[in-house]
Formats: C-alpha cells, sequence, structure tokens
C-alpha cells in the first residue's frame, strides 16, 4: 500500500519534476503536515505545497506583508516571481492573478 506521502511525492514529481531534492522535502512535509490539505488529493496538495513554498521562500512575498500589504495585494506582486520558479522547476502549471 503506497502511503499518502508518496501519493503526494509522485504528484510533485509529475507537476515539477526538476524541484530541487533539498527543497522538495520541505514541501512534501508541509503537504503531509498541513490540517488544511489533510484531505486535499495528492495533486492538489502537492500543487498548494509547492506553491506556498515558492511563495515564501523565493520571493518576498513575506516581507510585503511585513510592511503592510494585505495577502491578495501581497501575491499579485509575487506572480511573476512564483510563475518564474515553477518555470524553472519544470512545472507546466503557472499561478493565475
Amino acid at each position: 500500500m503506497t502511503t499518502r506521502r508518496g501519493l503526494i511525492a509522485e504528484a510533485l514529481r509529475r507537476i515539477a519534476p526538476l524541484v530541487p531534492d533539498f527543497e522538495r522535502g520541505a514541501i512534501l512535509d508541509h503537504a503531509v503536515d498541513s490540517p488544511g490539505l489533510a484531505k486535499a488529493s495528492p495533486e492538489a496538495a502537492a500543487w498548494l505545497s509547492l506553491t506556498a513554498h515558492v511563495r515564501h521562500l523565493h520571493t518576498e512575498y513575506d516581507q510585503l506583508l511585513a510592511e503592510g500589504y494585505d495577502a491578495d495585494s501581497a501575491r499579485h506582486f509575487v506572480l511573476e516571481a512564483t510563475n518564474a520558479v515553477l518555470a524553472d522547476w519544470g512545472c507546466r502549471k503557472r499561478v493565475g492573478d
């Protein structure tokens, strides 16, 4: 029997095959440990964890929040940077505005 983590790992490999190994583990940990993703499909959990990881660790999103921007505005301003990282990681899907 495949574990939930295994199913999410397979989904993440399909979605973004070039995620560096050291980042893949953190994305998987978030997908498995997040109470909000417990009932999500493996694909949805992988996608949501991937985009959250990129947003928080590879863009200025948290800095914008600290400066007083609301979440929607901050996401708008980091959209290009988020999608650039996803593209670098072999992801065909993009975050929409």
